[in-house]
Protein backbone atom coordinates (compact mmCIF):
# COMPACT_ATOMS: atom_id res chain seq x y z
CA UNK A 1 0.00 0.00 0.00
CA UNK A 2 0.92 3.52 -0.08
CA UNK A 3 0.68 4.95 3.41
CA UNK A 4 1.26 8.43 3.94
CA UNK A 5 2.07 9.11 8.20
CA UNK A 6 1.26 12.50 10.25
CA UNK A 7 3.42 12.61 13.27
CA UNK A 8 6.35 10.62 11.49
CA UNK A 9 9.22 11.56 13.30
CA UNK A 10 7.58 11.73 16.68
CA UNK A 11 7.72 8.66 19.67
CA UNK A 12 6.04 6.55 17.82
CA UNK A 13 6.53 7.88 14.47
CA UNK A 14 10.30 7.02 14.70
CA UNK A 15 9.35 3.06 14.78
CA UNK A 16 6.30 2.96 12.61
CA UNK A 17 7.97 4.56 9.65
CA UNK A 18 10.63 1.86 9.25
CA UNK A 19 8.37 -1.11 9.98
CA UNK A 20 6.43 0.13 7.29
CA UNK A 21 9.13 0.33 4.86
CA UNK A 22 10.02 -3.01 6.09
CA UNK A 23 6.84 -4.23 5.50
CA UNK A 24 6.65 -3.46 1.64
CA UNK A 25 4.46 -0.32 2.10
CA UNK A 26 5.78 3.11 -0.15
CA UNK A 27 5.75 5.68 2.97
CA UNK A 28 5.18 9.48 2.48
CA UNK A 29 5.55 11.41 6.10
CA UNK A 30 5.34 14.87 6.81
CA UNK A 31 8.39 16.95 8.05
CA UNK A 32 8.59 20.36 9.68
CA UNK A 33 12.20 20.60 9.61
CA UNK A 34 15.17 19.62 7.04
CA UNK A 35 16.67 17.23 10.06
CA UNK A 36 13.70 15.31 10.42
CA UNK A 37 12.86 15.00 6.22
CA UNK A 38 16.43 14.31 5.97
CA UNK A 39 16.12 11.32 8.81
CA UNK A 40 12.59 10.34 7.27
CA UNK A 41 14.84 9.77 3.85
CA UNK A 42 17.38 7.50 6.11
CA UNK A 43 14.52 5.49 6.88
CA UNK A 44 13.16 4.97 3.33
CA UNK A 45 10.28 6.91 3.27
CA UNK A 46 9.66 10.32 0.89
CA UNK A 47 9.98 13.35 3.12
CA UNK A 48 7.01 15.94 2.79
CA UNK A 49 7.93 19.64 4.24
CA UNK A 50 6.10 22.98 4.13
CA UNK A 51 2.12 21.47 4.73
CA UNK A 52 0.75 21.82 7.92
CA UNK A 53 -0.95 19.51 9.83
CA UNK A 54 -3.49 22.23 10.14
CA UNK A 55 -4.12 22.91 6.51
CA UNK A 56 -6.91 20.31 5.33
CA UNK A 57 -6.40 21.54 1.34
CA UNK A 58 -2.43 21.04 1.39
CA UNK A 59 -3.10 17.48 3.05
CA UNK A 60 -5.75 16.56 0.70
CA UNK A 61 -3.27 17.89 -2.55
CA UNK A 62 -0.47 15.18 -0.29
CA UNK A 63 -3.15 12.46 0.27
CA UNK A 64 -3.70 12.51 -3.25
CA UNK A 65 -2.40 9.23 -5.07
CA UNK A 66 -2.22 6.98 -1.40
CA UNK A 67 -4.25 4.02 0.03
CA UNK A 68 -4.05 5.30 4.34
CA UNK A 69 -3.01 7.99 6.15
CA UNK A 70 -2.12 6.85 9.50
CA UNK A 71 -2.36 9.85 11.84
CA UNK A 72 0.79 9.61 14.81
CA UNK A 73 0.84 13.66 14.41
CA UNK A 74 0.67 14.46 18.83
CA UNK A 75 2.60 17.41 21.25
CA UNK A 76 2.23 15.31 24.41
CA UNK A 77 4.71 17.31 26.90
CA UNK A 78 7.77 15.62 28.75
CA UNK A 79 6.87 14.95 32.57
CA UNK A 80 8.56 18.25 33.57
CA UNK A 81 6.19 20.22 31.20
CA UNK A 82 3.25 17.78 31.69
CA UNK A 83 1.31 19.87 34.36
CA UNK A 84 1.77 23.16 32.25
CA UNK A 85 -1.39 24.36 30.64
CA UNK A 86 0.19 25.78 27.69
CA UNK A 87 1.52 22.63 26.92
CA UNK A 88 -1.74 20.56 27.08
CA UNK A 89 -2.85 23.43 25.26
CA UNK A 90 -0.70 22.72 22.11
CA UNK A 91 -1.64 18.82 22.14
CA UNK A 92 -4.84 19.47 22.48
CA UNK A 93 -4.80 21.36 19.15
CA UNK A 94 -3.21 18.80 17.55
CA UNK A 95 -5.66 16.18 18.35
CA UNK A 96 -8.72 18.48 17.74
CA UNK A 97 -7.92 20.51 14.99
CA UNK A 98 -5.23 18.39 13.32
CA UNK A 99 -6.92 15.30 13.26
CA UNK A 100 -10.15 16.81 12.01
CA UNK A 101 -7.92 18.31 9.05
CA UNK A 102 -6.34 14.93 8.15
CA UNK A 103 -9.99 13.23 8.39
CA UNK A 104 -11.39 15.41 5.96
CA UNK A 105 -8.44 15.38 3.58
CA UNK A 106 -8.29 12.19 3.77
CA UNK A 107 -11.97 12.21 2.26
CA UNK A 108 -10.93 14.73 -0.33
CA UNK A 109 -8.37 12.91 -1.40
CA UNK A 110 -10.62 9.59 -1.94
CA UNK A 111 -8.64 7.58 1.05
CA UNK A 112 -9.93 3.99 1.94
CA UNK A 113 -8.71 3.71 5.02
CA UNK A 114 -7.59 6.01 8.16
CA UNK A 115 -5.67 4.77 11.23
CA UNK A 116 -6.07 7.24 14.16
CA UNK A 117 -3.40 6.88 17.47
CA UNK A 118 -5.54 6.93 20.38
CA UNK A 119 -4.95 6.05 24.14
CA UNK A 120 -6.32 3.51 26.99
CA UNK A 121 -5.72 5.69 29.30
CA UNK A 122 -9.36 6.78 28.23
CA UNK A 123 -11.06 3.59 30.46
CA UNK A 124 -12.10 4.22 33.81
CA UNK A 125 -10.32 2.86 36.66
CA UNK A 126 -11.37 -0.99 36.87
CA UNK A 127 -9.58 -2.06 39.95
CA UNK A 128 -8.07 -5.59 38.71
CA UNK A 129 -10.88 -6.03 36.20
CA UNK A 130 -9.75 -7.05 32.99
CA UNK A 131 -10.78 -4.05 30.26
CA UNK A 132 -11.38 -4.91 26.78
CA UNK A 133 -13.23 -2.71 24.44
CA UNK A 134 -16.60 -2.44 25.43
CA UNK A 135 -15.89 -1.37 28.79
CA UNK A 136 -16.93 2.34 29.94
CA UNK A 137 -14.92 4.61 29.39
CA UNK A 138 -14.52 8.01 31.31
CA UNK A 139 -14.74 11.63 30.18
CA UNK A 140 -12.27 14.16 31.93
CA UNK A 141 -9.89 17.10 30.61
CA UNK A 142 -6.97 15.42 29.10
CA UNK A 143 -9.28 13.15 27.04
CA UNK A 144 -11.07 15.66 25.44
CA UNK A 145 -8.55 15.51 22.42
CA UNK A 146 -8.45 11.71 22.39
CA UNK A 147 -11.96 11.32 22.29
CA UNK A 148 -12.15 14.07 19.76
CA UNK A 149 -9.38 12.29 17.23
CA UNK A 150 -11.16 8.84 17.45
CA UNK A 151 -14.04 10.84 16.69
CA UNK A 152 -13.19 12.35 13.71
CA UNK A 153 -12.16 9.18 12.50
CA UNK A 154 -15.41 7.83 12.80
CA UNK A 155 -16.54 10.20 11.19
CA UNK A 156 -14.29 9.61 7.83
CA UNK A 157 -16.04 5.86 7.88
CA UNK A 158 -19.52 7.27 8.59
CA UNK A 159 -19.35 9.43 5.53
CA UNK A 160 -18.12 6.91 3.33
CA UNK A 161 -14.62 7.47 3.25
CA UNK A 162 -13.63 3.53 3.85
CA UNK A 163 -12.48 1.97 7.35
CA UNK A 164 -11.18 3.93 10.45
CA UNK A 165 -8.93 1.87 12.85
CA UNK A 166 -8.25 3.07 15.92
CA UNK A 167 -5.45 1.97 18.22
CA UNK A 168 -5.92 2.87 22.00
CA UNK A 169 -1.52 2.52 23.06
CA UNK A 170 -0.83 1.96 26.60
CA UNK A 171 1.85 3.39 28.12
CA UNK A 172 4.66 4.04 25.65
CA UNK A 173 7.81 2.66 26.75
CA UNK A 174 11.30 2.74 24.90
CA UNK A 175 13.58 4.64 23.28
CA UNK A 176 12.42 7.63 21.61
CA UNK A 177 9.84 7.78 24.23
CA UNK A 178 10.70 11.33 26.64
CA UNK A 179 8.76 10.34 29.49
CA UNK A 180 10.00 6.64 29.04
CA UNK A 181 13.90 7.70 29.40
CA UNK A 182 13.22 10.05 31.86
CA UNK A 183 11.92 7.25 33.78
CA UNK A 184 14.90 5.38 33.30
CA UNK A 185 17.08 7.98 33.89
CA UNK A 186 15.22 8.39 37.37
CA UNK A 187 15.76 4.70 38.12
CA UNK A 188 19.42 4.70 37.72
CA UNK A 189 19.22 7.09 40.49
CA UNK A 190 17.49 4.65 42.58
CA UNK A 191 13.94 6.75 42.61
CA UNK A 192 11.18 4.72 41.63
CA UNK A 193 8.06 6.46 40.37
CA UNK A 194 4.74 5.05 41.09
CA UNK A 195 1.34 7.32 40.58
CA UNK A 196 -1.23 5.98 42.66
CA UNK A 197 -2.03 2.60 44.76
CA UNK A 198 0.76 0.62 44.23
CA UNK A 199 -1.46 -2.58 43.43
CA UNK A 200 -3.21 -0.63 40.60
CA UNK A 201 -2.04 -1.23 37.18
CA UNK A 202 -0.41 -0.08 34.23
CA UNK A 203 -1.17 -0.96 30.64
CA UNK A 204 1.90 0.02 28.54
CA UNK A 205 3.75 -1.34 25.25
CA UNK A 206 7.06 -0.67 23.74
CA UNK A 207 7.01 1.56 20.58
CA UNK A 208 8.59 -1.39 18.42
CA UNK A 209 5.28 -3.32 19.17
CA UNK A 210 3.27 -0.10 18.61
CA UNK A 211 4.76 0.14 15.28
CA UNK A 212 4.37 -3.40 14.06
CA UNK A 213 0.82 -2.80 15.36
CA UNK A 214 0.34 0.06 12.99
CA UNK A 215 1.47 -2.19 10.30
CA UNK A 216 -0.67 -4.63 10.74
CA UNK A 217 -3.45 -2.21 11.59
CA UNK A 218 -3.70 -1.31 7.51
CA UNK A 219 -5.51 -5.10 7.46
CA UNK A 220 -7.18 -4.96 10.79
CA UNK A 221 -11.30 -4.61 9.94
CA UNK A 222 -12.77 -1.00 11.11
CA UNK A 223 -13.24 -0.38 14.56
CA UNK A 224 -11.10 0.65 17.69
CA UNK A 225 -8.56 -1.67 19.34
CA UNK A 226 -6.51 -1.73 22.48
CA UNK A 227 -2.83 -2.08 21.54
CA UNK A 228 -0.82 -3.00 24.66
CA UNK A 229 1.10 -5.83 26.02
CA UNK A 230 -0.16 -9.15 27.24
CA UNK A 231 0.17 -8.67 30.60
CA UNK A 232 -0.17 -5.80 32.74
CA UNK A 233 2.11 -5.26 35.76
CA UNK A 234 1.05 -3.25 38.91
CA UNK A 235 2.62 0.02 39.28
CA UNK A 236 4.74 -1.71 42.11
CA UNK A 237 5.79 -4.18 40.05
CA UNK A 238 6.81 -1.52 37.08
CA UNK A 239 9.04 -0.13 39.36
CA UNK A 240 10.46 -2.96 40.13
CA UNK A 241 10.82 -3.79 36.51
CA UNK A 242 12.55 -0.35 35.28
CA UNK A 243 14.74 -0.50 38.49
CA UNK A 244 16.05 -4.05 37.57
CA UNK A 245 16.71 -2.58 33.58
CA UNK A 246 18.64 0.09 35.74
CA UNK A 247 20.80 -2.32 37.21
CA UNK A 248 19.53 -0.52 40.59
CA UNK A 249 17.55 -0.62 43.56
CA UNK A 250 14.73 2.10 44.66
CA UNK A 251 15.89 3.97 47.90
CA UNK A 252 12.73 6.77 46.92
CA UNK A 253 9.35 5.41 45.92
CA UNK A 254 6.60 7.83 45.28
CA UNK A 255 4.57 9.87 45.06
CA UNK A 256 2.12 6.97 45.32
CA UNK A 257 -1.12 7.79 46.71
CA UNK A 258 -0.50 11.77 47.24
CA UNK A 259 -0.96 11.55 43.02
CA UNK A 260 -4.49 11.76 43.82
CA UNK A 261 -4.04 15.28 45.35
CA UNK A 262 -3.17 16.83 41.85
CA UNK A 263 -6.76 15.68 40.59
CA UNK A 264 -7.70 15.64 36.24
CA UNK A 265 -4.03 16.74 35.63
CA UNK A 266 -2.56 13.19 36.65
CA UNK A 267 -5.62 10.80 36.43
CA UNK A 268 -4.71 9.56 33.32
CA UNK A 269 -1.78 8.11 35.17
CA UNK A 270 -3.16 7.57 38.56
CA UNK A 271 -6.15 5.19 37.96
CA UNK A 272 -5.76 1.43 37.36
CA UNK A 273 -6.08 0.27 34.20
CA UNK A 274 -5.42 -3.55 33.36
CA UNK A 275 -6.17 -3.15 29.64
CA UNK A 276 -6.49 -6.62 26.94
CA UNK A 277 -4.93 -6.42 23.55
CA UNK A 278 -7.18 -10.26 22.91
CA UNK A 279 -9.76 -8.38 19.88
CA UNK A 280 -6.69 -6.92 18.48
CA UNK A 281 -4.45 -10.35 18.31
CA UNK A 282 -7.55 -11.80 17.38
CA UNK A 283 -8.67 -9.72 14.29
CA UNK A 284 -5.13 -8.97 13.08
CA UNK A 285 -3.23 -12.20 14.19
CA UNK A 286 -0.41 -9.11 15.76
CA UNK A 287 1.48 -10.12 18.92
CA UNK A 288 3.79 -8.06 20.79
CA UNK A 289 7.61 -8.69 20.65
CA UNK A 290 7.60 -7.80 24.43
CA UNK A 291 4.95 -9.24 26.56
CA UNK A 292 5.29 -6.96 29.82
CA UNK A 293 6.96 -4.13 30.58
CA UNK A 294 9.58 -6.79 32.40
CA UNK A 295 11.08 -7.48 29.09
CA UNK A 296 10.49 -4.43 27.40
CA UNK A 297 12.38 -2.00 29.91
CA UNK A 298 15.33 -4.52 29.75
CA UNK A 299 15.04 -4.24 26.11
CA UNK A 300 15.12 -0.23 26.91
CA UNK A 301 18.25 -0.34 29.21
CA UNK A 302 20.23 -2.16 26.05
CA UNK A 303 19.29 0.44 23.98
CA UNK A 304 19.71 3.91 26.44
CA UNK A 305 22.61 2.60 28.12
CA UNK A 306 25.95 3.69 26.69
Amino acid sequence: MRVFVTGGTGAIGGHAVPALVAAGHGVTALARTPAKAAALERQGATALTGVSLFDRAGLAAAFAGHDAVVNLATAIPSMSRFMSARAMRDNLRVRVEGSAAVADAALDAGLGRVVQESVSMLYRDQGDRWIDEDSPVDHYPLTRGNFAAEANACRFAATGGGAAVILRLGWFLGPGAEHSEQLFAQARHHVGMILGHPAGYVSSIHLSDAASAVVAALGAPGGTYNVVDDEPLTKRAYANAVARAARTRPWVRGPGRAAYLLGDRLTSLTRSLRVSNARFRKETGWAPRYPSAREGWLATARSLTP
